[in-house]
């Protein structure tokens, strides 16, 4: 899969992807959101445990890769910044 320019935001884990806690709130990020290092993109699922997943880098949600509720792997690519 050929990935947009930009940082990438990759999963540090195996589970459910979610975009938002709990179901049927706000998502934590939007394309054209401004995030900070520390700023919740995501939530992963694993084991029955939410995983608040923090972005290390700054910069603009310009893809999300990944649909609310599908299984992610790890390492594999959720949201690139620019």
């Amino acid at each position: 899969m050929l990935l947009p320019e930009g940082r990438t935001v990759k999963s540090p884990m195996v589970g459910n992807f979610y975009r938002s806690s709990p179901p049927g709130s706000p998502p934590f990020v939007e394309v054209g959101s401004e995030v900070k290092p520390g700023a919740t993109v995501c939530i992963i699922e694993a084991m029955e445990i939410l995983n608040e997943i923090e972005t290390d880098v700054p910069g603009e949600v310009k893809k999300i890769l990944v649909e609310d509720g599908q299984p992610v792997e790890f390492g594999q690519p959720l949201f690139i910044l620019g």
